[in-house]
This record gives structure tokens, sequence and C-alpha cells, in this order.
């Protein structure tokens, strides 16, 4: 019986593809089985080697090479930005900037809704008989003001020492006496209103004058009024931060869940009479605009 070729040495000699047929034909004509299985052996693996071949010829493509910066290089980002603006800053980190907006200097609360309600004296602003609105709107803001609750002590709890600032007219970071003096930690000072309290309790003693400065970033909403970005909250009290860039979960509501309800890009400002002679002072408020780059078209970042 004439013995089967070998499957190897067909493949080491890469036959073609009409040289196997023929091979394997001819040996199921002589009946060899062995010799048929063998043929069939080769002539399955033939693409597979041929596609080894050709895969070898061609070469596999390089993989781009991944650009690396030299020790000392300086890198461009390729982006023009423009020139930020000179704003000369207050004399203290408490004054307004040059840039400021300022909503009471002590003399008159002439730029608020209802500011004639509130008693005015010495400087200071008591509030009284109803909350005050600013009459222009804002977004995006840095706010500063100054507050004291009432030097004399009465009441407890909510009771004691109670206002609000409300950004937006929607947003309030509580105002309140807490220096020892026990509520539900999202109510007390500093706390965005049953939503977050505040990371620590820097209340100084009831009469002293306090300050928040508040960072703000309004929410977002699209044509739909659909919510596409939340607002977010950052507040420093006394000069420590007390809400690290929160995010807002909607209103701050007494009676009901946080929640977000439509509304424009800008709104008053609002400050609260909760029945307390709650003092203010030094308030000052900047929109914040960001920064916007231009890029060049031929504008590639450097390699």
């Amino acid at each position: 019986m004439q013995s089967a070729p070998s499957s190897r040495k067909m493949f080491s000699n890469h036959l073609s593809i009409g040289e196997c047929l023929m091979k394997f034909v001819r040996s199921l004509l002589m009946g060899g089985a062995m010799a048929a299985v063998g043929g069939l052996a080769v002539w399955c693996s033939l693409p597979s080697a041929m596609a080894q071949k050709e895969a070898k010829s061609e070469g596999t493509k390089p993989e781009p090479k991944k650009f690396e910066f030299k020790p000392g290089q300086e890198y461009k980002s390729g982006v023009e930005w423009p020139e930020p603006k000179v704003v000369t800053p207050g004399p203290t980190s408490v004054s307004p900037p040059a840039d400021a907006i300022v909503l009471f200097d002590g003399t008159d609360l002439s730029k608020w809704k209802n500011g004639d309600k509130w008693i005015i004296k010495d400087g200071e602003a008591t509030a009284a008989k109803t909350g005050i609105s600013t009459k222009d709107s804002f977004g995006d803001c840095q706010i500063h003001l100054e507050f004291a609750s009432p030097a004399v002590v009465k009441g407890n709890g909510q009771g004691r020492g109670n206002s609000g600032v409300y950004i937006m007219g929607r947003y309030e970071v509580q105002i309140l006496d807490s220096y020892e003096n026990k509520t539900y930690f999202d109510g007390q000072c500093a706390s965005l209103y049953k939503q977050h309290p505040p990371l620590v309790n820097v209340c100084r003693k009831p009469g002293e004058w306090q300050t928040y400065d508040i960072i703000f970033e309004s929410p977002r909403f699209d044509a739909d009024k659909k919510l596409t970005r939340p607002g977010y909250v950052t507040v420093l009290q006394n000069g420590v931060i007390v809400q690290n860039h929160f995010e807002l979960h909607g209103g701050t509501f007494f009676d009901r869940p946080a929640a977000y309800v439509p509304h424009g890009p800008k709104a008053p400002l609002d400050l609260q009479f909760h029945g307390d002679a709650v003092k203010f002072r030094n308030i000052w408020i900047r929109e914040l605009v960001d920064i916007q780059p231009v890029m060049k078209k031929d504008a590639e970042p450097a390699k």
C-alpha cells in the first residue's frame, strides 16, 4: 500500500491548492484510507497556512508611536485665552472689590424692594415687618454680607436669631443664632435649609458680627424646562468653609422635600424676616462670568 503523503511535508513545501486536491483525489482512487485522511488534513489546514503566509508577507501594521515630551520641554495647549480683566480689590478681604454691586453700604436699602420697611441706624439694617428682595436679578454670583443676631437672647431652636439668605429667592443659606443653641442640624446656622448641615459650627456669640461669603452656581434648564445641570453652593462663615461646593437637590422648603422648579437664568436675592431683629451690614454681590477661550483655526497642541 502506498504510504500517505505527509501533511507536515506538504505544508512546509507550500503546495498549491490544485496540487493538494489532485493528491487527495489520487489517494482516494488508490483506495488508501490512510492517504485520504492525510490528504484531507492537508486540505483543511491549507487555508490557515496560506493565511499565515500572507500575513507574514504583508506584516502587521505598526501602532502609531505615542508622543513623549522631552525633559524640560514646554507644553503649549494651543488655546488662546483672553486677558483677565483687572479688578482692584477692596482694602480688606470683606470690602467690596471694584466690580462689585454694593447692595447695602450702611446708608439706605434703595436697591431692595420693601427696603423702607427695615430699620437703618448707625450703618446697620435691622430686619423688621417683612422680607426684602433686590430690584436687580442675578445668576452665578459671589455674595458677601455681615449679620448679627440679637445680643439679648430670647427663645431657642428656630426661634432664636432666625433669618435667611435666599439666593434666586429659592435656595436658602440659613441664618440662626446657633451659639450653644440646639436645633435640627440641617436647619442650624450656615445650613442649606433641610438639605445639608454646615460642615462645622463656627458661630460667634449672640450680638457679635459674623460674615458669609457665598459662591453660587445657578442650575441650568433647557428649552423644555428640563434640568440640565444642578445648582452648587459654597459657603464660608467667618472665613471657614462650611459648605463645600454642595450640589443642591432643588429649592429649600420647610413643608416639602427639595425639588427643582424651572426658572430663568437670573432672579432676585432675598433676605428673610422671621420675626427676629437680625442686623445686617456691608452687603455686596459680584456676577461671575467664565472666561471663554478663542481657538485659532490653525492652533494645535504642542508636539
